[in-house]
């Protein structure tokens, strides 16, 4: 196991790096500076502002130069202010992004889950057909439209809930509802055909066949095989909703990370957008070394040396 452990965590740091790096040549090759939105300026004060940012020096040594300060989890001072640093940035917009991916998490997890068993158990029946459809919706439907859908109806046209901020339980509804919709289609299909497979098993009508009653089967045996699949995706799933919410916090006006990525984006402020990048990645390459340990534990068939079975 920590032979595994170990070799994994390996090339999940090959993996950062490759990240980091490669990000920071498309950086520094697009064309153009991220003083040019400050207007005219004399260019001695250019300079100096080249100079303070190390923008002065040869591309490898402001590589090398980044690469220190990341060794010491430091990801630079912001090009667009003085006084608050990239540090900041993810300090303060982090737990709001983070709030609102775990939340859109759960209710993808939960909902998904409950979709694809029922499905699975009443296949070609009614509420086979009305979970599919919902899924469709879901992945059919991109998460801004369905935004804007629900904030022009429930916000709006009803009131139920209010429409933007991040203020209290109520202002977070629908921001999951719209992040979460995809995911949960996702998870609702993928655990509809893996169950699907699973109940056609000999297994299960060998435990049919033994008198075991329908709950039991459907519990112990069929969900815990049929979920392995869902398992497998749900590292990324879950870093994708802690990191990808940058449209639905933008049209709801939460103050998280996403925000602060595209307002980097646009000002050109490398910093921001390095420091992000490798956060947002850093928590994605964490997600899917985390699900390849737990897919072990689910699994005691897989094993860890080799590759083999």
């Amino acid at each position: 196991m920590l032979k595994y452990t170990l070799k994994r965590l390996g090339w999940s740091l090959l993996t950062l790096w490759i990240i980091i790096t490669l990000t920071f040549i498309l950086m520094h090759s697009v064309p153009g500076n991220p003083f040019a939105k400050e207007g005219p300026m004399p260019q001695g004060v250019y300079d100096n502002l080249q100079r303070y940012y190390n923008l002065d020096k040869p591309l490898y040594v402001q590589y090398f130069l980044y690469l220190k300060q990341l060794a010491k989890l430091d990801f630079g001072p912001s090009l667009k202010s003085s006084v608050i640093t990239v540090n900041d940035y993810i300090k303060n917009g982090f737990p709001v992004s983070l709030h609102l991916g775990a939340q859109a998490l759960v209710v993808a997890i939960t909902f998904g889950l409950i979709l694809g068993v029922v499905a699975s158990l009443h296949h070609n029946k009614w509420p086979d057909y009305f979970s599919m459809v919902l899924a469709i919706i879901g992945i059919s439907v991109p998460s801004f439209i369905l935004a804007t859908v629900l904030i022009h109806y429930i916000a709006v046209e009803w009131g139920i809930l209010p429409v933007a901020t991040w203020k209290s339980w109520s202002h977070t509804i629908l921001p999951t509802l719209s992040l979460a919709m995809m995911p949960m289609a996702y998870i609702a299909r993928l655990m509809r055909s893996s169950m699907l497979e699973v109940l056609g098993q000999e297994y299960i009508k060998t435990a049919k066949a033994k008198g075991m009653s329908r709950s039991v089967i459907i519990i112990k045996h069929a969900i815990r095989n049929a979920i392995l699949p869902v398992v497998t995706v749900l590292g990324i799933i879950a870093a994708n909703l802690v990191t990808g919410s940058f449209i639905i916090e933008s049209i709801f006006g939460i103050p998280g990370m996403g925000e602060m990525f595209v307002k980097s984006i646009n000002n050109r402020d490398y910093p921001v957008i390095l420091g992000s990048t490798v956060f947002y990645s850093t928590i994605l390459i964490f997600m899917i070394f985390i699900v390849d340990i737990a897919y072990t534990w689910i699994d005691p068939r897989i094993k860890l040396t080799g590759g083999s079975k």
